[in-house]
């Protein structure tokens, strides 16, 4: 267990109330998200506040400046999750040129799957992949000994798969097929 202050416990409830209930399950606490996934921030304080978890403002500012994964954004009066969403949002982000090699960490469980069927995105609209080893590593190490995935997605994009940037650095693309996989070892 990490030591953590006081105030960096409370940072971190109210950043995982927020990923719940932004990207996961708005309706438990009577959310309803826009089509691109935005909420009006007071709607969204008055609705936890109703369901037991309050925070304020001052709070949530601060969950979204010192997020050191940015998982959320903020426009005026409004805040929504960058990505990683299983309730259906459109994040409307343009298509974008990845750079020629993205990676993707996971755990030694999943290779064979993976092998077979390459990445798929599961529960989440698109799989999530980084633009450095050491970002794949930390998502990796969530679930065990990380494994890192080299993805050719410079050949994936010329072979016509679409990508993504999400407003915090995360690419996104619907799959990834396992030709376009590197294995370590």
């Amino acid at each position: 267990m990490t030591d953590r202050t006081p105030d960096e416990r409370r940072t971190v409830r109210v950043s995982k109330y927020l990923s719940k209930h932004l990207r996961h399950e708005p309706h438990r606490i009577g959310l309803t998200l826009d089509a691109n996934g935005w909420v009006e921030i007071e709607t969204l304080i008055a609705a936890a506040a109703a369901h037991g978890f309050t925070f304020t403002r001052a709070e949530l500012d601060h969950v979204v400046a010192h997020n050191d994964k940015k998982r959320f954004a903020v426009d005026g009066t409004r805040i929504r999750a960058s990505q990683g969403h299983s309730v259906e949002v459109d994040l409307d982000l343009p298509p974008a040129t990845p750079p020629p090699y993205l990676y993707h960490g996971t755990v030694a469980r999943h290779l064979d799957a993976i092998r077979a069927q390459g990445l798929s995105a599961m529960a989440r609209h698109d799989v999530h992949l980084s633009a450095d080893r050491e970002t794949a590593t930390r998502v990796g190490a969530r679930r065990g000994r990380p494994v890192i995935l080299s993805v050719d997605a410079g050949a994936m994009h010329r072979d016509g798969h679409e990508f993504r940037i999400s407003a915090n650095g995360v690419w996104l693309t619907a799959s990834v097929p396992p030709q376009y996989l590197r294995f370590p070892g």
